[in-house]
């Protein structure tokens, strides 16, 4: 057999492994120098009313502590923003220091692009065009504010599935001011009646009794394989729905349960888009399956969507939603005794808090949750709430405290999880693992750390999650750092020698 030849690094002379296509080593290929991060504020942030009423006082202290929590955003980008030092911004935002100067005060405001109509003095113009509203983000049928009926969830139904001619980009790319209406009008909207005489044939139980199983098996296959095998099978059985529900004939309760198969399975579909990498549509379907919650009359339902909502925003830089949608939801079902169902929804307020650097109210919420979740599941928690159990508590407990900072704690958390989790949730178990290698990485456990990053791998060679593959490459670049230990060197070939084959990661 052919022996391929030694290769040496350009830099350094050292050989290269063979899993290596690079021309420079580990070591050297880190040390070129990383891009130089240049922050910016996100435009949604200047819609916040806190951060409108907070620039409006000149109670810059609160403004900056806000811009910089609602943008997701460390002290030191708004340092390198404003042109002011890191310390001076603690103290502004603890109070203890003022900015009065004002020099200093237009620094502060060019700096972070604060559009000249939010302040009271003159500003010179940075913007090409000073900041307008949003535009209505949900025109025509789809308008929140309009009574919630039937022919409007259908409209819903077509824009998330793609079947609507209405501009998609326009209506699903909503701004916090929409998402905001939209939860509101979902909780204060009445429902219309759901009978309908149509000339089709009648909807029968047993259709929608596997209708229903349909709807669970797609969620069945999506925790043991991830979301890329199951996301275009959702948008046919949602497609098939929403003919039922325009051509079929049926009664108040039939069509009721229509609606319920239809936000539950909406609910899915959008986790299923998101969960395959993409950040825009999800959230046309999870308003869809608003409207049919609202529909079916089960609010339960409604706070299943919410909280797919609240995970799309700690995801995406808008972890102030994933606590407003979270509370909304869990005021609708505080008096339907659904301790597993409130147990979730605390997790996901938990993680909009710890992302916003809430540690109190993060680890309040958690404690709630896993007395919650110790009460046991009761009769009118729903159907598909199947995976709460005392390891999800824990695996959620341990990405907080990844967030907060805490890496000790995070392995304690994500050791306890590790012990209690489904083990056929193949995907919830490697972003656990995967957060937990990083906590152990960064607690300064490489032994330990690598260890795991491999089981990770392992399950990175048949999971088809766009979502896990962003954990697995945050992962690695935590080993980067660290290239020259000899467990590291080993993961990182490995991850090498997967991207060279083609496998998932």
């Amino acid at each position: 057999m052919h022996q391929q030849p030694l290769r040496s690094c350009d830099r350094c002379g050292g050989q290269l492994s063979s899993y290596n296509t690079d021309t420079l080593c580990f070591a050297c290929a880190r040390s070129r120098g990383t891009e130089q991060h240049f922050p910016v504020v996100p435009e949604y942030v200047w819609f916040d009313p806190d951060v409108r009423d907070a620039l409006a006082a000149w109670d810059f202290g609160q403004a900056c502590r806000l811009i910089r929590l609602r943008g997701s955003l460390r002290q030191d980008d708004m340092a390198q923003l404003t042109g002011l030092s890191q310390a001076f911004l603690s103290m502004l935002e603890a109070g203890s220091r003022r900015l009065t100067n004002i020099d200093k005060i237009v620094e502060f405001l060019r700096g972070l692009d604060v559009p000249a109509e939010l302040v009271a003095i003159p500003l010179p113009q940075s913007r090409a065009n000073a900041l307008q509203p949003p535009r209505d983000q949900f025109a025509g049928d789809a308008d929140p504010t309009l009574p919630w009926t039937t022919v409007r969830m259908v409209a819903a139904l077509d824009t998330a599935v793609g079947d609507s001619t209405m501009d998609r980009r326009r209506f699903l790319t909503a701004s916090g001011i929409a998402l905001t209406t939209f939860v509101n009008a979902w909780d204060s909207a009445e429902a219309e009646p759901l009978r309908r005489a149509a000339g089709g044939s009648r909807l029968t139980n047993e259709l929608l009794d596997g209708l229903q199983r349909t709807t669970d098996s797609l969620r069945t296959m999506d925790a043991s394989d991830g979301s890329g095998t199951v996301a275009s099978l959702g948008d046919r059985h949602l497609q098939f729905l929403r003919h039922l529900m325009v051509s079929t004939s049926y009664d108040e309760a039939a069509g009721r349960r229509l609606a319920a198969i239809i936000a539950d399975t909406a609910t899915q579909t959008g986790w299923f888009v998101f969960d395959s990498g993409d950040r825009d549509r999800p959230l046309g379907y999870l308003y869809a399956a608003l409207r049919a919650a609202k529909a079916s009359q089960d609010v339960r339902l409604g706070a299943g969507a919410l909280s797919y909502i609240a995970i799309h925003g700690y995801s995406t830089g808008t972890p102030h939603h994933a606590v407003t949608s979270a509370r909304r939801a869990r005021d609708k079902i505080k008096k339907l005794g659904t301790p597993a169902l409130e147990a979730m929804l605390l997790t996901r307020q938990a993680r909009g808090h710890a992302k916003l650097g809430e540690r109190h109210a993060a680890l309040t919420a958690l404690g709630q949750a896993a007395e919650l979740c110790a009460q046991g599941r009761s009769e009118h928690d729903p159907h598909w709430l199947y995976w709460i159990n005392e390891g999800e508590i824990h695996g959620q407990a341990g990405s907080c405290y990844l967030d907060l900072g805490d890496p000790r704690s995070a392995v304690a958390s994500f050791t306890k999880a590790r012990q209690a989790l489904n083990s056929g949730d193949h995907r919830t178990r490697g972003l656990f693992l995967s957060r937990a290698a990083t906590a152990h990485i960064a607690q300064g456990d490489l032994e330990a750390g690598c260890a795991t990053a491999h089981e990770v791998l392992d399950l990175a060679e048949t999971l088809q999650s766009a979502r896990f593959d962003n954990h697995v490459t945050s992962m690695i670049r935590e080993l980067q750092p660290v290239a020259h230990n000899a467990y590291a060197q080993e993961v990182l070939e490995r991850r090498a020698a997967m991207v060279a084959t083609g496998s998932r990661t």
